[in-house]
């Protein structure tokens, strides 16, 4: 399988709903064609950004049935098939396929946890029913099962993974995973989906990004890849710098937690910058409203991703 295309920065993409929670698809095209047109690398749909836990089978086929027209080929489009099981992932897989993307992402399976045994057999049953390239989804917080750098590389050499998105918060983990995939011959395509270390990954290998903070400013992340390719580490820790501190927009929630606080602030930061008509959420999770709207704002103007003048969006 051809995988040298999943490199460079892959934004993970959060999806507009309008008032009536539906798929908002002016702002979907909007705000995909403002990534590809800052210089994106690929876009991931329907991972943790993509709110996928909180949809329908239909509306996730909504999602790749409008992702797949409006990128049109222009980038690589990668799919969420994250479900509770291995069959239910099966499924997804095979659905995905059906709308034409390029790639598929699926993390262990979840509920009925089992151990390493039964998460190497999930990824190489997955590989049965898909010629497609597939992606390991790194996500502990969410599916409470860490993936183990040694059987990823081993899935890695064996042709059952083609990568890994990493989002597990544990660094030393993905340190040795890069080092270990290098030892192998480099099978894997390893992705950080860490916003505020990316300059940390690059330097120690990382084959690109999936930033889900790449949404409100993609300029700056493909900037600090090219940066990166050219060795002027220098400008990839002052880009750094800034989308450490823009990231402070999920930071300075108070109302609630979790998605909520995470998603819900991207989605805020898109309304108010004008690529989202809404800051809408999937339920149960609420909008955020309020003092969190104008702290987010703030960081903003900070950031220089909006005018100092600018009005808070009612």
């Amino acid at each position: 399988m051809e995988t040298s295309q999943f490199r460079g920065v892959i934004p993970p993409v959060v999806i507009p709903l309008t008032e009536k929670k539906s798929l908002d698809l002016e702002a979907f095209d909007r705000t995909i064609n403002r990534m590809i047109d800052a210089g994106v690398d690929g876009l991931f749909f329907l991972g943790s950004s993509g709110e996928v836990a909180f949809l329908t089978d239909a509306q996730r086929y909504h999602v790749l049935q409008e992702a797949v027209a409006i990128v049109n080929g222009r980038v690589p489009v990668l799919a969420g098939i994250i479900d509770m099981e291995t069959m239910r992932v099966v499924d997804q897989a095979k659905r995905a396929a059906g709308f034409g993307v390029d790639a598929l992402v699926a993390t262990a399976p979840f509920y009925a946890l089992g151990g390493p045994k039964e998460v190497e057999r999930h990824f190489r049953a997955i590989r049965e029913y898909t010629d497609l390239p597939l992606f390991a989804y790194d996500l502990p917080v969410c599916v409470h099962t860490k993936l183990d750098p040694d059987m990823l590389v081993r899935l890695g050499e064996d042709g059952v993974l083609q990568g890994v998105k990493d989002s597990s918060g544990d660094d030393v983990s993905f340190r040795w995973l890069m080092l270990e995939n290098e030892d192998a011959g480099h099978p894997l395509q390893l992705l950080t989906g860490h916003e505020v270390v990316v300059d940390g990954a690059y330097l120690g290998g990382a084959d690109g990004s999936v930033p889900g903070l790449a949404n409100l400013d993609p300029v700056s992340y493909v900037e600090q890849w090219r940066a990166a390719q050219a060795g002027d580490w220098a400008r990839v820790k002052e880009i750094q710098d800034h989308l450490a501190r823009l990231m402070f927009v999920t930071r300075r929630v108070k109302a609630t937690v979790g998605f909520g606080a995470g998603v819900g602030a991207f989605k805020t930061a898109l309304w108010q910058m004008g690529v989202f008509n809404t800051n809408q959420m999937r339920e149960p999770v609420q909008p955020l409203e309020g003092e969190d709207v104008e702290a987010i704002v703030a960081i903003l103007k900070k950031e220089g991703m909006l005018d100092p003048d600018a009005p808070v969006r009612a």
